[in-house]
């Protein structure tokens, strides 16, 4: 029920600050393209019973969000229902919520302002003072640190991460390694540069957010920008950040790339990376990668919403805020 008075909450809030709330298809052509998420497959029939083509439930609504920003819409949010295989925890199910949103014309950091305002929000209408997981506790009412991910790496690692980035964002693997390996992460010898960026981050870095006060970890090197812009002032990062609290990371926000040359230099990058781990790849969605060349300038996130609400309510499973949980095994 406190989830019941969240959602509402967000609703109304949303409301207020002139957004449109839009429900966009969950079957898509091409379900995201970054290399470990993976998706849920299926194939449309003709009436005949003939193969039409193969579909995707989608790891997330952000590429027809886009499409929307990219039509004229100024401000848009959604409750996404989204789908992620290879995904179970207590942290993760394989059908979950996603609340995105999304701003044209405006900065990342009013998204800053946005996660910190829908945290606070969500803690009172769970009627709690204090997030909790794992022994771990934030005042969802305290402004959130902003920490960049370089000096993330550098606090809690000892590590000099933009020391393996160049000027122009290429990445330097052996740079990174050397650093990594001195300070106790243990490596595989075919560790890519952004395997062992996550190592340290999963490791090292992530365990320490969000402690007493949630934090805002920003500017990832652009090896890791995914879908955001570069930032203008420097080039070696990004205009991305998650929003963490008790160690959970709760939402993923970019200053949106427009550039569609750019974007799919990416994801052609990042499904030659998922075909040499895991033999597969996903096609990119054309639609989306035009519509970029007609989208203004926007920033856009995406908040796990049940990892907030299980936040907020105290629960240690994300299948305690699922109304039906999703019962895959035997």
């Amino acid at each position: 029920m406190a989830r019941n008075r969240i959602t509402a909450a967000f609703r109304a809030w949303f409301a207020a600050a002139g957004f449109v709330e839009v429900e966009t298809a969950a079957l898509q052509t091409s379900p995201g393209n970054e290399t470990h998420l993976h998706a849920f497959a299926t194939d449309a029939l003709r009436a005949d019973g003939s193969a039409a083509a193969q579909l995707y439930l989608r790891t997330s609504p952000e590429f027809a969000c886009k499409k929307l920003l990219a039509a004229g819409e100024p401000q848009i949010f959604e409750f996404a229902k989204v789908w992620r295989n290879r995904e179970r925890g207590p942290l993760h199910s394989p059908e979950f919520t996603l609340l995105e949103w999304y701003r044209a014309d405006q900065p990342y950091e009013a998204l800053m302002r946005d996660c910190a305002a829908l945290m606070a929000l969500a803690a009172r209408e769970a009627g709690t003072q204090t997030f909790n997981f794992r022994g771990k506790t934030a005042d969802p009412f305290v402004e959130p640190e902003r920490l960049t991910v370089a000096d993330a790496f550098s606090r809690f690692a000892g590590i000099d991460l933009l020391a393996s980035v160049s000027e122009t964002g290429a990445t330097d693997r052996d740079r990174l390694a050397t650093a990594a390996a001195e300070a106790g992460v243990r490596l595989a010898a075919d560790d890519s540069w952004a395997d062992v960026f996550s190592r340290v981050l999963v490791e090292r870095v992530e365990p320490n957010l969000g402690i007493g006060r949630a934090t805002i970890l920003c500017e990832y090197p652009v090896a890791e920008a995914a879908l955001a812009r570069p930032k203008p002032s420097d080039p070696r990062v990004a205009e991305r950040f998650e929003f963490y609290a008790c160690g959970v990371e709760l939402a993923n926000a970019f200053g949106e790339l427009t550039d569609p040359a750019e974007q799919r230099r990416r994801f052609i990058g990042d499904m030659d990376e998922k075909a040499r781990l895991y033999g597969e790849r996903y096609p990119l969605d054309e639609d989306f990668l035009a519509a970029l060349a007609q989208m203004p300038e926007a920033s856009g996130a995406a908040l796990g919403f049940d990892r907030l609400a299980m936040l907020a309510t105290g629960a240690t499973r994300i299948d305690q805020v699922l109304w039906t949980p999703v019962v895959d095994t035997p």
